[in-house]
């Protein structure tokens, strides 16, 4: 009997443990947030956000850590919205993909909206007007795009600037491409590009740190950046739209620029500006 009574506790435990299992495990799968069901973080309130980290002020890597203008405005952003971010870095070709595939919810890289782009991903509206720059050094004989024909151009892989240099007239087989610009910048200084042509607030961080090179020909185009959400995040795309709406009011966005821009607002965008009014078209 007593070996009966021990056995008939056992089970009666095992079965109140596995109760108990159940019902955690309900409370998990129940938390309140932006949902998963396209991919993305396992944690309902948790945003996991692409970055590429070479693209500084923007986003870069310093000591092991993710900093930069995008980056602070993605946590403002979460932190008015009520969600978490989490930061997966990766190279910028990988991005949308990523975001296509639902491994990612969003992504910032100083990413310029772009019509062919759309077709894939949707952009918040947008939050810093860019555009292309030349740079070169200082006794360099380059003064316009014109001037770059025959020349080797260093830029980064997969962006809008290789699509300009050849739209412009430069052979493929001049265009160096890099997936990180340090090392376009770091060619230039070597002797192996004879030119950057790249995002002009990244030339110009470049050449804040650096007395032998200059821009030259002027800012080449127009372009905004925006923050690539995944189409199948419309919440998502609300709130991010509605915390950089709350972050223009209160001035934490023009806080960004005094940090990472040391005060130039030349790429300020305070009014809205919708991602089908300003994309640049294929």
């Amino acid at each position: 009997m007593k070996k009966k009574s021990v056995l008939i506790s056992l089970v009666l435990l095992l079965a109140l443990g596995m109760l108990l299992a159940g019902c955690g495990k309900s409370k998990d799968s129940s938390s309140s947030g932006s949902g998963n069901s396209s991919g993305g973080s396992n944690d309902n309130n948790t945003i996991i956000v692409g970055a590429d980290t070479t693209f500084p002020p923007f986003e870069s890597e310093v000591n092991g850590k993710v900093t930069g203008f995008d980056i602070d405005m993605v946590k403002a952003i979460a932190k008015k919205e009520g969600f978490k971010v989490e930061i997966k870095t990766m190279p910028f070709e990988g991005l949308i993909p990523a975001l296509q595939a639902g491994s990612l919810d969003m992504a910032v890289a100083g990413m310029t909206i772009k019509s062919d782009r759309m077709k894939n991903v949707n952009f918040s509206n947008a939050y810093y007007k860019s555009g292309l720059s030349i740079l070169v050094k200082k006794d360099s004989k380059i003064k316009n795009v014109k001037d770059l024909k025959g020349h080797l151009v260093a830029t980064k892989k997969g962006t809008s600037s290789v699509d300009y240099l050849t739209s412009h007239g430069v052979n493929g087989s001049d265009i160096k491409q890099f997936k990180d610009i340090n090392d376009a910048y770091q060619a230039l200084e070597n002797g192996g590009a004879d030119a950057v042509l790249f995002d002009n607030p990244v030339n110009i961080n470049f050449k804040s740190k650096r007395d032998n090179v200059k821009i030259v020909g002027g800012l080449l185009t127009g372009e905004y950046y925006g923050i690539a959400v995944n189409k199948k995040k419309a919440d998502l795309l609300k709130k991010v739209n509605d915390g950089l709406a709350k972050m223009k009011k209160d001035g934490e966005y023009k806080k960004l620029f005094d940090k990472y821009l040391d005060g130039d607002t030349s790429g300020i965008v305070n009014d809205v500006k919708k991602p089908e009014d300003v994309a640049v078209s294929d």
